[in-house]
């Protein structure tokens, strides 16, 4: 696994090797910690969601970006089947404008700026927490549109408990998964590995102009992960802990043909790796410190022709230092320090290959009465641009036991990646760099009821984006961007059936010259996700609807481009033989409706999915 099993040992062989405790001074209970970055939060003002274990299993979701694609504000665009290139977008923004976290190490490509979501595997997370709205004056650059954080498993009940699942599927689809998980004393531990593989779908449709580039083949994919997450908590309570996930993956693809290679018989090979190691201690009864170091990997080699192409490797390496100042339970004052190097290593040379950016930040929670306040500056000092300033206003106030006010306001930017600014020449394109960050100002204002029957929320906002980087020959700084939505939810029990509910309703207007007033590209208006489940003694069954409206494939919003709504059904059902084993069905796709989330690029009809579960009690 690309010479990271020694850097593992040395951050994960820290006293975690000794079992441990499952209490949740490490895991910080159920909160939702990534809208503040911290344990204990006396506001709670983000539109944020939640996906636990549970619910992951209930889903019977074959990937992040299918469990991601059911939340309000989010959706999906992919090219092709399972593990091909996929973009999640947060509240209209880009893939590029989200920020995601493996326990606290951020990851992707320093080159293209996005995070491989595909290739995380659903089997190795524990939970998973998705912050909508700017979060830069918590975590920099990125985090325009949202933060998206994974946290993988880790151990829980007392002594060594193992599990482990086996499936198989439509278009020879396999998968398995083993671990064991447990603690003693104050020790805790998981440790797992699991794999997949499919045949796949013929990934890319005809098109008349590129005809060279048509391979009416499968284009399967292959994953082999391991993941390892240990802590220890010592009696002056100190506490350590470390992760490590690797996911190794192969996945063919239908290219486009280049000058010299047709694009035929082409694969990639990759490896998405996220390392770190974290120490927890109170100096005094009000001030918690936390130290953390990360390292993360997202490496691509890819083939055409049946012969090597390209390699895109970005590493990064990362450092924080927070100090929490609780006075109370009712404010707490956050002040840190972020250190992060990325580095790139290509068969293409980069002009520069390498930089470094210091963040500085500091963050105020409290809770008067009704009132809550969460606010926040943050500066960040790039090689490259020199500093860059962020803020965010949050405000809550509570009209009743039941009904809560909130509003927010908050800057956000993106640093240009490694493309961006350096790409070599190819093709007639090449980088820009002069470009300037692209900036954001957002506003939202909400409003959530908690009730006997359930909870339901309602947030609106506007997002109004600067200094949008679009590629020609060169990138520049030229386009503008407003995107104006409406995000509503429930959750309830109506005759026995879990019911949840949410529906987006987005004006993602192009503000540009060339484009202004038509909608961003692969942005649709209208989002519909409904979900129903109940149990029956030892079955239960269950139901997923997904509709989204129309989208255009480019900027310009010719007809030629327009990608027609579509609406997809799931079902599932689950047999428990007793505590400890399940048998799960999943029928996706039931009406087997043929749709496209980008121009050309197919995606799965119907298929059904059996899956064999055993967790030690």
């Amino acid at each position: 696994m690309r010479n990271s099993l020694p850097l593992a040992a040395v951050l994960l062989g820290l006293p975690s090797c000794v079992l441990a405790d499952h209490g949740d001074a490490l895991l910080l209970g159920q909160q939702v910690i990534t809208a503040s970055r911290t344990g204990h939060s006396p506001v709670s003002i983000a539109s944020s969601s939640l996906i636990t274990r549970d619910e992951i299993e209930r889903q019977q979701a074959g990937s992040v970006p299918e469990l991601l694609q059911r939340l309000a504000g989010v959706s999906v665009t992919s090219n092709g089947g399972r593990g091909k290139s996929t973009s999640v977008s947060i509240r209209g923004t880009s893939d590029k404008h989200v920020l995601v976290l493996i326990d606290g190490v951020r990851v992707g490509s320093a080159t293209s700026g996005s995070a491989a979501l595909q290739s995380i595997p659903v089997e190795q997370i524990e939970r998973i927490e998705i912050v909508r709205g700017p979060r830069s004056s918590l975590y920099g650059s990125e985090a325009m549109g949202g933060v998206i954080q994974i946290f993988t498993r880790r151990g829980g009940a007392e002594g060594f408990k193992p599990y482990f699942s086996v499936g198989a599927g439509s278009r020879s689809s396999y998968s398995g998964s083993a671990g064991v998980a447990g603690s003693h004393g104050n020790g805790w531990f998981n440790l797992g590995v699991a794999s997949e593989s499919t045949d796949g779908i013929n990934a890319r449709a005809y098109r008349s102009n590129e005809p060279r580039a048509f391979e009416p083949d499968a284009d399967g994919y292959r994953e082999l992960s391991a993941q390892l997450r240990a802590g220890y908590r010592f009696d002056n309570g100190l506490e350590l802990d470390g992760s490590w996930l690797q996911s190794e993956n192969h996945s063919d693809v239908d290219s486009r043909s280049k000058s010299g290679v047709t694009g035929r018989d082409a694969y990639s090979d990759g490896s998405l790796q996220a390392l770190s190691g974290r120490a927890r201690f109170s100096p005094l009864a009000f001030w918690d410190v936390t130290l953390q170091a990360g390292h993360s990997e997202d490496l691509s080699d890819n083939f055409r022709d049946g012969r090597f192409y390209s390699r895109f490797d970005t590493r990064r390496d990362s450092a924080t230092w927070q100090n929490d100042f609780n006075f109370g339970e009712a404010q707490v004052l956050s002040l840190g320090m972020d250190y992060k190097k990325d580095r790139v290593d290509s068969s293409d040379d980069y002009a520069e290959d390498s930089r470094y950016n210091k963040g500085y930040f500091v963050q105020y929670q409290a809770a008067f009465g009704r009132h809550g306040v969460q606010a926040g500056l943050r500066r960040d000092k790039d090689e490259f641009f020199g500093a860059h300033d962020t803020g965010s206003l949050g405000y809550s106030f509570d009209l009743s036991d039941a009904l809560t006010l909130t509003a927010a306001y908050g800057t956000a930017y993106r640093a240009p990646t490694f493309n961006d600014l350096y790409y070599p020449l190819t093709n007639g394109m090449e980088g820009n760099p002069d470009l300037q960050p692209e900036e954001s100002e957002s506003y939202e204002i909400g409003i959530r009821g908690s009730h006997g029957w359930g909870e339901w929320n309602i947030n609106a906002y506007e997002n109004q984006i600067e200094d949008l980087i679009v590629w020609g020959a060169r990138p520049e700084n030229v386009n503008v961007a407003r995107i104006r939505g409406i995000e509503t939810s429930v959750a309830t029990v109506l005759a026995g059936w879990d019911v949840a509910a949410n529906m987006t309703f987005m004006d993602p207007q192009d503000r540009s010259k060339a484009n202004h007033g038509h909608l961003l590209q692969h942005r649709a208006k209208r989002q519909f996700n409904l979900d129903l489940d109940r149990q029956f003694g030892v079955i239960g069954l269950g139901a997923s609807l997904y509709a989204a409206s129309e989208r255009f494939d480019k900027a310009n919003n010719l007809e030629s481009t327009r990608m027609p709504g579509y609406a997809l059904v799931d079902l599932r059902s689950e047999y428990r033989f007793d505590e400890a084993w399940r048998l799960q069905v999943k029928l996706s796709n039931l009406f087997d409706r043929d749709y496209e989330t980008i121009q050309t690029y197919e995606q799965p009809g119907r298929a059904v999915y059996f899956t064999v579960r055993y967790q030690a009690l």
